[in-house]
């Protein structure tokens, strides 16, 4: 996988190289016109790949999003962990690696959402933590170990390569910091990051909930139905083009440092610098990485509104860059969009206290905070705060940063408010019960009682051939509960069809009529849960022990099953 976000990478160079011609800049008539058309036709490149094979293409397709740069604003992370955990699934199918037939898969998959997140940022802790929140339900304790193994492999791999393509010289952080260790932030300061730690939740909440009406409304509107329906191409070249007109450098895109990558808006906000104190006597923009932050300064303007603007537009932006049909990641801009929001504050803060506690200020912390405090509250994770000090080597920040992402989470999560994704499994009505819980708490009490499928279809202990034979005839289940007696329905355990199967194909031509417990193929159930089991209990059960189905007993009596199914039927109410 990092070999794959190796060559990815590189490919989006080259694509990049060729957005804007050198003398585009000097035709301002042509270019508002011309110059958003490339990424509409790289937008519309990956739409086409993405319908044609949403798991063969996905790289072809995720490369062309990634190369149409900071127009639609769109990351990588998503649907590189979904290529993760892909490669996963396929090496698991592998007879030599999946020697060990009762390992379940699911480990695997534990393992490839680390490795995806390692391989992206070359953050191999911060992977692992990524994958215990999102996998939170499955994960199981003897799948520590292999997601460190494979998360460090891959960050270090990502880390070699950087080296041997002499992007840098030495093993480091991806976007290196260097704050001061000896006074990093006063004591007081921790006062103004508990605010920007509510002021990310309060603009996530209010991110949160236009991404779910946007998702509603493309999903509801008659009109747009048919138009995803058919014509997908033209719709996203459309919406693209909108964006890519908005943001561009002649237009509004030159109050918004629209010519930075996405690495480069990353690097520059990070800067530890008070712009607004420098840029008074700074020159005009160079080349060299240093320099890059004037691109927020443009001369005859203030840094309050080049970020003021930024997060003003790039808030209803992304949320319409959601909505179409491409491979695409919402971390990164989520990040993105936090640092800006904590650089704005950084900026303020100098700005108002010129002689007070700014004389050691420093913007880029307040950054490093925001980011990850937004984009934690998005994702209603705190990996973020993690990553953010692993992407930057920025250890001295580490208590601001997590008290940052801990007070944005907790306003977000307010009253069971649901989270980026989770916004998605509700409005699409995926089979995913945390969001099931947030969008109605009320069904955190619901009891099993009340869902449970009765089974009719049960083999006693004393069943012989005709039997078994009647019962595989007359349904399709694929695990049967064994009772002591139909009469007296008291659980025993549980038997297979296909060994059911090979019970019957045995026997059927011996003159012998043995009956079901006589050739030891009833297995012990596990575990079984009492009727005012909670469902929520139930799914975590189920998820702990990676059982797809769980038998329900009132004093041993058995009374239904309860399976993957129902479950999904309630996340889709």
């Amino acid at each position: 996988m990092a070999l794959v976000s190796f060559f990815m990478d590189l490919a989006v160079s080259k694509l990049t190289r060729g957005k804007m011609p050198n003398n585009i800049m000097e035709h301002s008539t042509h270019s508002i016109c011309a110059g958003p058309l490339y990424p509409s036709f790289l937008c519309a490149v990956a739409v086409d790949s993405h319908s044609t094979s949403a798991q063969a293409l996905q790289v072809v397709g995720l490369t062309c999003v990634l190369a149409s740069g900071t127009t639609v604003f769109l990351g990588k992370v998503g649907p590189f962990v979904h290529l993760s955990t892909m490669m996963g699934a396929y090496l698991q199918r592998i007879p030599v690696i999946n020697a060990n037939k009762a390992k379940s898969p699911v480990g695997m998959l534990v393992v490839a959402a680390a490795v995806g997140v390692a391989s992206c940022f070359s953050a191999p802790v911060s992977g692992v933590l990524f994958s215990v929140e999102v996998m939170g339900s499955h994960y199981a304790v003897r799948d520590y170990l292999p997601c460190f193994l494979a998360a460090a492999c891959g960050a270090l791999t990502s880390h070699l390569l950087t080296i041997f393509s002499r992007e840098k010289e030495t093993v480091q952080a991806l976007f290196k910091t260097s704050y001061s260790a000896e006074f990093p932030f006063q004591p007081a300061e921790i006062l103004a990051f508990a605010l920007l730690g509510l002021l990310c939740g309060a603009v996530s909440c209010i991110y949160l909930f236009s991404h779910q009406w946007a998702l509603r409304f493309t999903r509801t509107n008659k009109l747009l139905i048919r138009i995803l329906a058919n014509q997908k191409v033209l719709y996203s070249g459309i919406v693209v083009f909108f964006l890519a007109s908005v943001t561009f450098p002649l237009s509004a895109g030159n109050f918004m440092a629209a010519k930075l990558s996405m690495k480069q808006l990353l690097f520059t906000l990070l800067d530890q610098k008070q712009w607004q104190a420098v840029s008074q006597n700074a020159s005009a923009p160079e080349d060299n990485p240093e320099a890059l932050w004037q691109m927020w300064c443009p001369p005859g303007t203030s840094v309050f509104l080049t970020l003021g603007l930024f997060l003003l537009l790039k808030l209803w932006l992304l949320v319409l860059s959601c909505t179409l049909p491409v491979p695409a990641g919402y971390f990164m801009p989520a990040f993105i969009y936090g640092a800006a929001i904590g650089r704005f504050l950084g900026e303020l803060l100098a700005y108002i206290l010129p002689h007070g506690m700014s004389r050691h200020l420093n913007p880029g912390g307040y950054t490093l905070a925001g980011a990850a405090a937004f984009s934690g509250a998005v994702t209603h994770t705190l990996s973020p705060a993690l990553l953010a000090l692993e992407l930057t080597g920025q250890r001295t920040h580490a208590v601001p940063v997590l008290l940052a992402t801990l007070i944005a989470n907790m306003l977000t999560r307010a009253r069971n408010r649901p989270s980026f994704y989770d916004n998605i499994a509700i409005v699409k009505k995926l089979p995913h019960p945390p969001s099931l819980i947030r969008t109605c708490p009320r069904l955190s009490t619901v009891q099993l009682g009340q869902v449970l499928r009765p089974l009719d279809a049960v083999v006693a202990r004393e069943e012989g051939l005709m039997g078994v034979q009647q019962l595989l005839e007359s349904t399709s289940e694929t695990v049967f509960a064994v009772v002591d007696s139909h009469d007296s329905r008291t659980l025993l355990g549980s038997v297979t069809r296909s060994d059911l199967e090979k019970f019957l194909q045995y026997h059927s031509n011996r003159s012998t009529n043995p009956q079901v417990e006589d050739v030891g193929i009833i297995k012990t159930v596990k575990i079984h849960l009492s009727a005012e089991t909670p469902l929520k209990q139930a799914y975590a059960i189920m998820g702990v022990l990676r059982e797809t189905h769980l038998f329900v007993t009132d004093k041993g009596r058995l009374s239904g099953i309860i399976t993957w199914t129902e479950v999904r039927n309630h996340s889709t109410l």
